[in-house]
């Protein structure tokens, strides 16, 4: 297990490190498997959980954590959620909401990456309730071992451990963790995935077997991945944060790997934690087909000349923010930073003002929902539609470095 982590972390050189930390047993052995390791590799070490005020225990075990994490002088945070909406997918929302939480948290505290504590277990569960809904390769394919996103790095290096060898660990240690109720409540689908796993062992279906038969699938799905990635290396233009890519060679794409390139897209642009549902890139992929614009996802699809263009729907484009935050899911704006300042939507107002645009060589369709720095009506910057001497924008990751990490 220690040399788990020690190859984990070993992948990336950020200085700091966040542990997400539910008191589980799963979290909980990450987080005295990190300490073990980390400091011994150069690694600082800060612990954060997440209280979505879901259980009325769920305060008091935030505090269990926060005095394990001060029983060995490690930095802790509790982060609070205070925004839900009563409608909708409630797991969905907290599951965003503590990206989203935690996102923020890293980036405040000079954190580059945040582990997770998922396991094999959850691989396995994972598989049966995809299996539940039809999912294609991609959601049979096994969670992410590490991704970008909101500018961090989300590793999941417990993925190969399973959960009762994890508790075995820790009962070794001495180290309790805590039971969360909920985990008996068949009410939630990964329950009822878990408990269906349990009735499925004496078919010889189990976590180590399913491991098996997804990694397999992930092979298959890395495969098809590196085969897009070359596509895009060799024929798609990444200009303002627009894709550019010739007429010819999206219609020769095979079914599967033209799919693959607008589901990135549209999870590139529009920062979408799941790809669109089949039917709607069915849809889309038909009006391409017949040469027709369309928009899916809060990204636009366009034909001009020769080339399909694909750019951010200015009406899903987010609204102004702080000049620090990372705006409408991809831009970091670098400059002087101070209030009264916001970044925005450049827009045609925006653009207008920006006489020699031209001259960039970017389309009026990227620069029109580029990043702008504004205050309240005034434009100050607009770096990629015309010359900022203390202004830059920053867009990351790259199209190429997103298919490769998703």
């Amino acid at each position: 297990m220690l040399q788990t982590i020690r190859t984990a972390l070993l992948r990336d050189t950020s200085a700091r490190i966040g542990i997400a930390v539910s008191g589980g047993g799963d979290s909980t052995a990450l987080l005295h498997l990190a300490l073990r390791v980390a400091p011994g590799l150069g690694f600082a070490v800060e612990a954060v959980t997440v209280d979505h005020g879901l259980r009325p225990e769920s305060a008091a075990e935030a505090a269990q954590v926060a005095a394990l994490c001060a029983a060995q002088g490690l930095p802790h945070a509790t982060l609070l959620w205070q925004d839900r909406t009563a409608t909708g997918n409630l797991m969905d929302q907290a599951r965003r909401a503590r990206f989203a939480l935690i996102s923020d948290w890293a980036r405040g505290r000079g954190i580059g990456r945040v582990l997770l504590g998922h396991t094999a277990d959850d691989q396995a569960e994972s598989f049966l309730m995809n299996l539940g809904r039809v999912a294609g390769l991609d959601g049979l394919s096994g969670m992410r071992p590490q991704w970008q996103a909101q500018g961090i790095l989300w590793q999941r290096p417990l993925l190969g451990q399973g959960r009762a060898d994890l508790r075995d660990y820790l009962r070794r240690n001495g180290v309790a963790w805590i039971d969360d109720p909920s985990n008996d409540n068949d009410r939630f689908t990964r329950i009822k995935a878990r408990q269906a796993l349990a009735a499925l062992a004496r078919l010889g279906i189990s976590v180590k077997t399913l491991a098996g038969t997804i990694a397999n699938l992930s092979q298959a799905r890395a495969a098809l991945t590196r085969t897009l990635s070359d596509v895009v290396a060799a024929h798609v233009t990444e200009a303002a944060g627009a894709l550019l890519m010739p007429v010819q060679i999206f219609d020769d794409l095979p079914p599967d790997l033209r799919r693959r390139l607008l589901s990135a897209a549209i999870r590139w642009m529009a920062g979408a934690d799941y790809a669109p549902r089949e039917s709607q890139l069915g849809r889309l992929g038909d009006n391409l087909a017949q040469k027709q614009a369309a928009m899916l996802g809060g990204v636009r699809f366009r034909f001009a000349a020769d080339r399909l263009q694909i750019s951010r729907e200015p009406r899903a484009v987010m609204g102004a923010m702080a000049t620090d935050a990372l705006w409408d899911h991809r831009w970091q704006m670098t400059g002087p930073h101070h209030s009264g300042l916001t970044v925005a939507a450049l827009g045609a107002a925006g653009l207008r003002l920006c006489k020699d645009w031209r001259s960039t060589g970017h389309n009026r369709d990227a620069l029109l929902v580029s990043p702008a720095i504004w205050h309240g009506d005034r434009l100050v910057a607009a770096p990629l539609a015309q010359k900022s001497d203390d202004w830059q924008a920053k867009l990351g990751p790259s199209f190429g470095m997103f298919i490769l990490s998703h």
